[in-house]
């Protein structure tokens, strides 16, 4: 966990085990985790507002206007916000009941898929739609939404431990993630769609580490830049982490949660202008730009079996971090196992 205040990292720790299996090696504060669902904020929703703030893609315009395939079985409609805030009625995810397996398959089957709903009447979760997200970034810019993030994303921000498809060099700080076959798997994706797509997707795929993280956080309380470098002008990151309208009382930023089912350990302890993100793997991070707080939690929950559960740790960590709990006490900065 790393945890910040006014900016700063002031408690950074590390505890537990790399592995449930095999030699016990403690975990260490720069491991690198699969972050599952955090990769829609931190690479496809940071991609996409830099080009909607360069004008190559706009909010309200229909996403078929930029991928004309998009427009089959009832999706002419569905525009680049309701993508990003879950009001697209896109399912949930791609069917995976048949076999298939490639990035273009998956986008394929993305440009195929029907509704489930009119556009703009519900809040639905759907990782489809920053599959489609990804795609966006790929066709506007005519570089795969890995390449793009890496260079205008992570290098800027010398955020080196980031990134989809770990390489191999990086492989020994990789944490184990859940069993495939029997097999503990260790720095491949563990989100089924996202693995059929070659580990690159728009909704899942990127590992990370919590130095990683705290320095893009850093970024976001720092109006887009950090050290010098700018990754997003000041108006965007504002536009971004501001409440959109959304039907059924839900408020999210564009990408960014802020009070929806799945943000309930985090919002009411970090107080109504926070924001932030979880992932399947127990990942999360939540961030309140008024005292500069937040808070970064990487866990390996599915590992061994695919049943742990990451909830009470969240709650429980929100409750003594947030803001409303008041400030955050002693605190230690560490990098060694704890």
């Amino acid at each position: 966990m790393v945890v910040g205040d006014h900016g700063q990292v002031v408690y950074r720790a590390a505890f537990g085990w790399r592995s449930s299996g095999g030699a016990r090696e403690p975990l260490r504060a720069d491991d690198i985790f699969d972050l599952a669902s955090l990769t829609k904020v931190i690479a496809t929703t940071t991609a996409t507002m830099q080009l909607v703030e360069q004008g190559r893609l706009e909010l309200d315009r229909p996403v078929a206007d930029y991928w004309p395939a998009f427009a089959a079985n009832g999706k002419a409609a569905i525009t680049v916000r309701q993508l990003l805030t879950h009001t697209s009625g896109l399912p949930p995810d791609l069917d995976l009941s048949t076999a298939w397996s490639g990035q273009q398959s998956g986008l394929d089957r993305a440009a195929r898929i029907r509704p489930l709903g009119a556009p703009g009447t519900r809040f639905l979760y759907s990782d489809v739609n920053f599959i489609v997200l990804g795609a966006l970034v790929e066709k506007v810019t005519g570089e795969p939404l890995d390449g793009y993030a890496r260079r205008r994303i992570f290098e800027p921000l010398a955020m080196a431990d980031t990134a989809f498809r770990p390489p191999r060099g990086s492989l020994a700080r990789v944490v184990a993630t859940d069993r495939e076959e029997g097999e503990l798997r260790w720095g491949e994706v563990q989100d089924p769609t996202a693995h059929r797509m070659d580990g690159v997707a728009g909704h899942a795929g990127l590992f990370s580490t919590g130095d990683d993280l705290a320095r893009f956080v850093r970024m976001l309380l720092g109006h887009g830049e950090l050290d010098g470098a700018r990754v997003l002008a000041p108006e965007t990151v504002a536009l971004m982490t501001s409440p959109q309208a959304l039907p059924g009382g839900f408020r999210r930023g564009l990408g960014w949660d802020m009070t929806s089912p799945y943000s309930t350990a985090f919002d009411a302890a970090f107080g109504p202008a926070s924001f932030g993100h979880t992932g399947y793997t127990g990942c999360s991070l939540w961030i309140d730009p008024g005292s500069g707080r937040f808070l970064i939690i990487l866990t390996s929950r599915l590992d061994p079996d695919g049943h742990g559960d990451a909830k009470a740790l969240r709650v429980s960590l929100a409750q003594l971090v947030g803001p409303a709990a008041g400030p955050p006490g002693v605190v230690r900065v560490s990098g060694g196992p704890r």
